[in-house]
């Protein structure tokens, strides 16, 4: 097994004691990502509508960092604090997923960290497409 650490200064660093994302042979590990302005370190203010649009701006960045594009991610994790805004970050999500769209899952949480509204991890496949 290969493990390596993907890291960028293009997203924010690590609010904890984990990486941005870790390769394992052909598979990406992307973090979740909140929406961090990674310059300043603070939430992007705007609503959910702003917060998602920074979530995949971040994981795009951590993708480069790692060579591919959101083409290569094969599952994603939306994590949402209110359902009801479901139907706007799926309209943002479905503009940088376009094609074919990776399998998802979207939970409904009580809180995330430094109280965003949205947060996106991936699992990207690095093998020869």
């Amino acid at each position: 097994m290969s493990k390596s650490v993907i890291a960028t200064t293009r997203a924010p660093a690590a609010i904890g004691p984990y990486s941005q994302a870790i390769r394992v042979d052909s598979l990406l590990f992307c973090s979740g990502q909140i929406a961090l302005d990674p310059d300043t370190g603070s939430l992007v203010q705007g609503g959910v509508e702003a917060e998602t649009r920074q979530v995949l701006t971040n994981l795009r960045a951590v993708l480069d960092a790692a060579g591919v594009g959101f083409d290569a991610v094969v599952k994603t994790t939306v994590f949402l604090v209110d359902l009801a805004e479901f139907q706007t970050v799926n309209a943002i999500y479905a503009e940088y997923f376009s094609g074919a769209p990776p399998a998802r899952s979207t939970v409904e949480v009580s809180r995330l960290p430094r109280d965003a509204r949205v947060e996106i991890e991936a699992v990207a496949s690095l093998a020869e497409r």
